[in-house]
């Protein structure tokens, strides 16, 4: 038995324990199925009479799996120095559906002191989704904390 064989076989005796609308959910999303999976799934609806439309089952095999497209070499939005700020940046972007991460976080995590050796976290996002991501953590006030300088004045130092 070849090893295509022996996934639909043990596919099979998955899909017999599914629930009629369980077989029927995967059968919607048939497109991300291999072969056998699709074969597999074909017999149990088959089998079971349920009323699902078997061609486009077929046309699924056909169909391009739609991915999202690989843009450019990541670039760094904004850099922090602490961490409690970059996660919330972080946080900011993954609930507006913007994929990030940050740069150098494990290293730093490791040993904070090498946080200004490598110029801190560093959040990194798509080319394409620069702009939103500029405007989300500008709106939200999130500040780049290694690049800001100290503007605050002394009660002494107004003559110099």
């Amino acid at each position: 038995m070849n090893q295509y064989e022996t996934e639909r076989e043990r596919l099979a005796r998955q899909y017999a324990e599914f629930s009629h609308i369980a077989l029927a959910e995967l059968a919607a999303d048939a497109g991300s199925l291999t072969d056998a999976a699709r074969d597999a799934l074909r017999s149990e609806l088959t089998k079971r009479s349920l009323p699902v439309d078997l061609a486009k089952l077929d046309n699924a095999a056909t169909e391009p799996i739609q991915q999202r497209q690989i843009s450019g070499p990541l670039v760094m939005v904004k850099r922090f120095r602490d961490m409690p700020e970059a996660q919330i940046a972080e946080s900011i972007l993954d609930s507006a559906g913007i994929d990030c991460f940050l740069a150098d976080e494990n290293t730093i995590r490791m040993d904070w002191l090498w946080s200004n050796l490598l110029g801190g976290f560093k959040l990194m996002v798509r080319p394409e989704d620069l702009d939103a991501a500029t405007q989300l953590l500008d709106h939200a006030n999130v500040s780049e904390s290694t690049e800001q300088g100290d503007t605050t004045k002394e009660v002494g130092d107004e003559h110099e």
